[in-house]
């Protein structure tokens, strides 16, 4: 199979001819561990998009480090959020927030999402053409709570979600037009599935009563994912947490694909509840306690018997490989050559 008939199988629950993979080289992983992860990663390749070109990044610059030599970046993004950066590559902490006084939500402007015409559109969707010849290729379609407690404080958001607050209402609708152009964009350039991420668990429940989620979340997603579904694309949803309570309405709205935070369950039940519900899973390696700490036998043996728990030899799953900082070097050996082990007989395929 080429890599894009690979994951299509699998999203439909196919038996493909090797264990599918998604890798994300996380600039954050390549910075620590250098050359000898980025040819691990060419080594294994993937199934959603050419890496034989991947370098490593650049490294910051001497202004991104504190005097005693440790990186520190403080930041705007586009939304007005303030964020304080510890760790190279690794999302950051909101210390700003542009809406935490309701006043300032009259005038407040989100950014704009990419265009959904234009040469630069064009363009793209020539080079995802002839990446999907060989190629699985996804697009973003943004998130909705997430983006919420950036540009409000997080603990005003759970507050505000509990007393039906009007403003926020208006502030979410707002980031949901936002997603909606984001949604646009990736249809134009007609990729093969749209993602979203929202995490809404701890490691013991959800942060909001699934009835919140239902009443506030719930049709914003169905706005969302309306258009996508009608272009006949797959629905991708990443989400951190205990989430349990909510595979049902990911599946009523028509999500194809979920990236869970596998420690948060009881994993052989949520292999099964996933596979009545035809929702295919990304199986990502517990990037904590196991990467971190775990001796290196103990990830092989995990990733074998998640695939066999998920029964990805018969399609409805596949790997999704990342490597943060903190990975015990072995871990991350032994991680790709699992992989690799997985994968063999996977047809080398260049652009």
């Amino acid at each position: 199979m080429l890599p894009r008939e690979r994951v299509q199988a699998a999203l439909e629950y196919r038996a493909p001819d090797v264990v599918p993979a998604r890798i994300y080289a996380s600039p954050a992983g390549l910075y620590e561990h250098g050359a000898r992860l980025l040819d691990l990663i060419k080594a294994c390749g993937h199934d959603f998009g050419d890496l034989s070109g991947l370098t490593l990044p650049d490294p910051p610059p001497p202004t991104d480090f504190d005097p005693d030599g440790r990186y520190h970046v403080i930041r705007t993004d586009a939304w007005g959020t303030t964020w304080e950066y510890r760790l190279f590559g690794i999302w950051g902490h909101p210390i700003g927030w542009p809406l935490n006084d309701w006043a300032a939500l009259d005038s407040y402007q989100p950014p704009s999402p990419p265009p959904a015409a234009g040469p630069g559109v064009d363009a793209g969707r020539e080079a995802i053409a002839r990446q999907r010849e060989v190629w699985y290729q996804l697009g973003g379609g943004g998130s909705l709570f997430e983006t919420l407690h950036s540009v409000r404080r997080f603990e005003e958001v759970l507050l505000d979600l509990a007393a039906g607050e009007p403003n926020l209402e208006r502030l979410e609708d707002l980031i949901c037009g936002h997603a909606a152009g984001c949604v646009a964009h990736a249809l134009a350039l007609d990729v093969d599935a749209v993602c979203f991420g929202d995490d809404y668990g701890t490691q013991e429940a959800l942060l909001v009563s699934p009835a919140t989620w239902r009443r506030f979340f719930k049709p914003r997603y169905e706005r969302l994912f309306a258009p996508v579904r009608a272009a006949g694309k797959p629905i991708f949803f990443h989400v951190c947490g205990k989430v349990d309570a909510l595979l049902e309405d990911f599946a009523e709205l028509g999500v194809n694909a979920i990236w869970p935070q596998l420690t948060a369950f009881d994993v052989p039940d949520l292999a099964r509840r996933c596979r009545e519900l035809g929702l295919c899973v990304e199986l990502h390696p517990d990037r904590g306690d196991l990467m971190q700490r775990g001796p290196a036998g103990a990830v092989r043996d995990y990733l074998l018997r998640l695939t066999d728990t998920f029964r990805t030899a018969e399609g409805g799953s596949w790997l999704y490989l990342e490597v943060d900082p903190g990975f015990l070097w072995p871990n991350v050996e032994t991680l790709y050559e699992t992989a690799m082990e997985l994968r063999a007989g996977a047809p080398a395929v260049t652009a």
